[in-house]
């Protein structure tokens, strides 16, 4: 059963590896058994019933089996260096034991033998004293989660002393970013054997609650505007007590400084409590700092990122003024890559007193990503991908992905490529190519080929405001072969082809405070396209979504969305249906996809050329439901109104006015929302409130949720 397995190094003949069942056991011991050895050679390392931990991993952790000597001491070590190992993962019931076995040239085998049992969670995360914040928001911030229907995928129940330090860290900063700077965080924790589980039962003592009062600048920098560094402040008169808002402010007015030509600039903030009022004053002092310049940039810990991905994120050089604002710009610009699961940024004095030597030490993650995946969308029914993504091309930081999906309604193919710095510019540049298939359904009554592809170009406008130029060229084929001439298409023919040339531009705004799960703030986009050669038309939307809490630490959200959309024809002819506006559930919930609007006489979906809606949401923790489920419930609005005007052309075709004849749709609904790991996936339950005669509704839906 044991294949021992050469090795080159010094004396040891072999180490060989093997895996066993798990044999319950309560206390580490080691057994020596048939061999009495001690300062003999060793000829093979092996290991019995691990599961959670490869051969591999182990045999990393064991020092006998680099040294190549057995002593009873050494391996003790090992012993206890593997039962640590799998008390950190969550295995604190774990028995490891170690014996030797005879070997060939007076050698000796040893042998770890690995008693699991089961892996340890988190039962409960408990908090008193919370009186303002509640306890689903608090444990949103922790990194130690209960234990919930995913835990034996995430792996984040484990119970981690160093981690819970952290936690606790965390909560108090939670606090202090909420109004409460003098909050105190206190941790017990209690194992349950029978349970096999933790109890964690955090005390807090929260202390009162602060708001900013007077703001106020000095500076002794002659010429220095401080009107322009006004905009910067975020801690307004009134606003809630925020060490972040704090922290930012002095970033962003300190860079401003940097802008307008004080790169040695320092900001502090001057704190004036009044204690009767529950209010902080703010000072911040703009003065001239030290001349301090960065002598050297020492980047370690990329073995595959090039150091100009990670140098090109800092706005200095080498020889540049020393900024700390500058650093804190850097280090996150760095960590916002998605490289790396761990930035740290050092300082070391220089040569001289005016130097100081800038130390970049980053710990780089999986940006590879492979696999397939399946689903189901009321829309398209079954469907399936397979993907190759890799966001970190090359360690040049390019993004490159190829997929290719089916559905019960058509194939895909597309392929896509990035360069986040063209030209060493801050501009990215792209490709994209795409193949896709759309086969003939009952909704859309043909199908078609379309093939493609685009360039763009993205351009910083300010830190909220982005564009993006793009141009490109598609061609489409139409496939119309249902004999049931019921389903045979009004306004297209079988074998008709489309071609294309378009260029246009993107405006994106997002000053939302999380992209992933937004608060606060605005997200919104505008996009004009000309499409030519066999079409002359301009092509407008507009949408724009904007967050707001509702309840202070509730976790409730509410947001409002607004979309409209236009498409003009240059030369006063009609818009050709395959170019029209597709209207369905990501306009207005309820309805099916192309299941309002103009239509033929036969029940074709037309299409339209004026769109407009808008969507009122309020979306809200799940009472009684643990944080780490991801779980979340919305109500919500939606109205749209779409335009008879300006039809589709409908060739010789008849098109049916009653089709159109209530131009606004309502309909309300609530929905259940899930952050997964594959993406934030929502259900939602429709009610349509007004519609016309031939709209198609849907009760349900099942979509991946996005911003707009």
């Amino acid at each position: 059963m044991i294949q021992p397995t050469k090795l080159m190094r010094g004396a040891v003949s072999a180490i060989a590896i093997m895996g066993a069942a798990p044999v319950v056991a309560a206390l580490p011991v080691i057994g020596v058994a048939s061999v009495q050895a001690q300062d003999q050679l060793v000829s093979a390392v092996l290991f019995e019933g691990n599961k959670r931990f490869s051969d591999s991993q182990l045999l990393a952790m064991v020092d006998v089996s680099s040294s190549g000597v057995y002593t009873q001491q050494r391996v003790a070590a090992d012993v206890e260096s593997i039962r640590q190992a799998y008390a950190r993962d969550g295995f604190r019931s774990v028995d490891v034991t170690a014996r030797t076995e005879a070997g060939p040239d007076g050698r000796v085998r040893v042998v770890f033998q690995v008693n699991e049992g089961d892996r340890s969670g988190i039962a409960a995360i408990n908090f008193t004293g919370n009186n303002s914040i509640s306890a689903g928001n608090l444990k949103g911030t922790m990194l130690t989660k209960e234990t919930g229907i995913l835990s034996w995928l995430l792996r984040d129940d484990t119970y981690d002393e160093q981690k819970l330090a952290v936690d606790r860290e965390r909560i108090r900063l939670y606090y202090a970013n909420h109004g409460y700077p003098d909050a105190q965080v206190n941790s017990v924790t209690e194992f349950d054997a029978a349970r096999n589980a933790y109890f964690i039962n955090f005390t807090v003592n929260e202390g009162q609650r602060y708001d900013f009062g007077n703001v106020g600048i000095e500076t002794s920098i002659d010429g220095l505007n401080t009107d322009v560094l006004r905009s910067s402040v975020r801690t307004g008169e009134g606003s809630t007590y925020s060490v972040s808002d704090l922290q930012r402010t002095i970033e962003d007015m300190s860079y401003e400084a940097t802008s307008q030509g004080y790169s040695f600039a320092d900001v502090r903030a001057r704190l004036d409590r009044d204690v009767a009022t529950n209010t902080f004053k703010v000072t911040y002092l703009v003065d001239e700092g030290p001349r301090v310049y960065v002598e050297r940039v020492n980047i370690t810990g990329n073995t595959k990122t090039r150091d100009f991905v990670i140098r090109r994120e800092l706005q200095f050089a080498e020889g540049d003024p020393f900024n700390r604002s500058m650093v804190v710009r850097g280090r996150k610009a760095i960590e916002d890559l998605g490289y790396f699961s761990k930035v740290e940024v050092s300082t070391a004095p220089g040569s001289s007193a005016d130097k100081v030597v800038l130390n970049i030490n980053v710990t780089e993650t999986s940006t590879g990503e492979y696999g397939a995946s399946a689903g189901y969308s009321t829309t398209d029914g079954i469907l399936g991908e397979i993907s190759l993504t890799e966001r970190n091309f090359l360690g040049r930081g390019q993004y490159l992905r190829a997929s290719i999906g089916a559905s019960q309604s058509g194939r895909t193919f597309d392929f896509s490529f990035t360069e986040p710095r063209f030209m060493g510019l801050k501009v990215s540049a792209g490709v994209d190519a795409y193949h896709r298939i759309y086969d003939e359904t009952t909704s859309s009554f043909y199908g078609m080929q379309t093939t493609g592809g685009q360039l763009r170009f993205g351009v910083p406008v300010t830190s909220v405001l982005s564009a993006t130029l793009f141009g490109g060229y598609e061609h489409k084929v139409i496939s119309d072969t249902e004999d049931n001439p019921t389903y045979k298409s009004a306004v297209v023919s079988d074998g008709q082809e489309f071609n294309k040339a378009f260029v246009g531009y993107t405006l994106t705004l997002n000053n939302v405070d999380d992209v992933k799960n937004p608060t606060e703030g605005l997200y919104a986009t505008f996009t004009q396209q000309y499409i030519g050669w066999d079409f002359n038309l301009l092509r407008t939307e507009g949408r724009a979504r904007y967050f707001m809490p509702l309840l202070d630490d509730s976790g409730i959200v509410a947001s409002v969305k607004g979309q409209a959309g236009v498409i003009n024809s240059m030369d006063g002819s009609d818009v050709q249906a395959v170019e029209a506006f597709n209207l369905g559930s990501s306009l207005i919930r309820g309805f099916q996809s192309r299941g309002f609007g103009p239509r033929m006489a036969n029940g074709e979906a037309l299409g339209a050329t004026m769109y407009a809606g808008i969507s009122g949401e309020i979306e809200f923790p799940i009472p009684g439901l643990p944080e780490s489920y991801g779980l979340s419930g919305a109500v919500w609005a939606d109205a749209a109104w779409v335009s008879d005007m300006n039809l589709p052309n409908t060739g010789s075709s008849t098109y049916d006015p009653s089709s159109n004849d209530q131009p606004w749709r309502t309909s309300v609904g609530a929905s259940l929302i899930w952050d997964s790991p594959f993406g934030p996936l929502r259900g939602d339950v429709s009610q349509v409130l007004n519609k016309s005669t031939d709209d198609r509704t849907q009760v349900f839906q099942f979509t991946i949720s996005t911003l707009l």
